[in-house]
């Protein structure tokens, strides 16, 4: 049995890297030629580098909190490999890969898979409500919402929240109806509250360094507020993320975050696309590099459950 999990891991691993290298390689052309056209502050660009990877840190703390409101033990550091290695799967087509990565990661360090998959499903979901949240609150104006789109984000965001009660509910109502004892693993609300703060402030330092990031490629103070910025960052985000045909959101938030960028004026025709696809690259190797390094070391044994809180 563990044999096979090697090998799977490893196919997964390598399937990864292949759909990576093919990605960067195909629109490698593209990105010499936003370059090319750019004279980059790099004070301004390293620094919002910093706070991308600081968001990252506070994702990946968030999911190692609700792993261990779970009842299980991780350390930073190893939820940091499984978080990373894990996330590369989102380049692959229908975004399922990286929650078997996470599993079969997850299980290499005596942590239950179910634990580790479900709270990266809790995550990923609270994290969809309160980017919305965070988005309508930024400047939701940038962006022509549907009409009803909040109504169904507050209404997703209610049976969210009230999870760790109305779960237990319809199971007790499932088991009276079919005569049957059904069991889930409990959610503790707290792992609820962790997922919605860390997330919420995750979304926030994005939109910060989105906004240091359009002044660092333009080499000029980029015009309009943080809202704006924050809220033209998250909207293509998110419309990326729900497209789960498109790996890691690739072509569906270029083209939404270039609409959104035009009619709000922040930044039009060759700057625009510079933004665009610099942004893009930029998030890409952020991602990328530490994913890759991750893949490479070996990963540490379960370490003691005293380093874990």
């Amino acid at each position: 049995m563990i044999a096979w999990r090697r090998i799977v891991r490893t196919v997964l691993q390598f399937a990864l890297l292949l759909f990576l290298g093919g990605y960067l390689y195909v629109n490698w052309d593209d990105y010499e030629h936003a370059f090319a056209q750019s004279s980059p502050d790099w004070g301004l660009l390293t620094l919002s580098s910093l706070l991308v990877l600081v968001a990252y840190a506070v994702l990946i703390q968030t999911w190692r909190q609700v792993v261990v409101a779970w009842g299980e033990h991780l350390t930073f550091p190893n939820a940091m490999r499984i978080w990373f290695v894990s996330n590369l799967g989102k380049y692959v087509p229908l975004k399922v890969w990286s929650i078997a990565v996470m599993g079969s990661l997850a299980q290499e360090q005596g942590i239950s898979p179910a634990a580790a998959m479900g709270s990266s499903v809790v995550v990923q979901l609270v994290n969809l409500v309160t980017g919305f949240g965070v988005f309508f609150i930024a400047g939701a104006h940038v962006i022509d919402v549907p009409a009803g789109a909040m109504a169904g984000v507050i209404a997703l965001g209610v049976v969210l929240f009230g999870a760790p009660w109305l779960v237990p509910l319809g199971v007790r109502l499932l088991n009276a109806v079919t005569g049957r004892q059904v069991t889930l693993p409990h959610l503790p609300p707290s792992a609820i509250w962790w997922a919605a703060a860390g997330t919420a402030l995750a979304w926030v330092l994005y939109g910060v360094a989105f906004q240091l990031f359009a002044s660092g490629m333009m080499v000029a103070p980029a015009t309009g507020t943080l809202g704006d910025w924050t809220a033209v960052f998250i909207g293509p985000y998110l419309v990326g993320f729900m497209a789960i045909f498109a790996p890691g959101g690739i072509g569906v938030r270029e083209v939404a975050m270039a609409e959104v960028l035009q009619r709000t004026g922040l930044a039009v025709g060759a700057v625009a696309a510079l933004l665009v696809v610099s942004s893009r690259v930029w998030l890409t190797i952020l991602e990328i590099i530490p994913g890759v390094l991750f893949l490479l070391v070996r990963p540490s044994r379960r370490s003691d459950s005293s380093l874990d809180t």
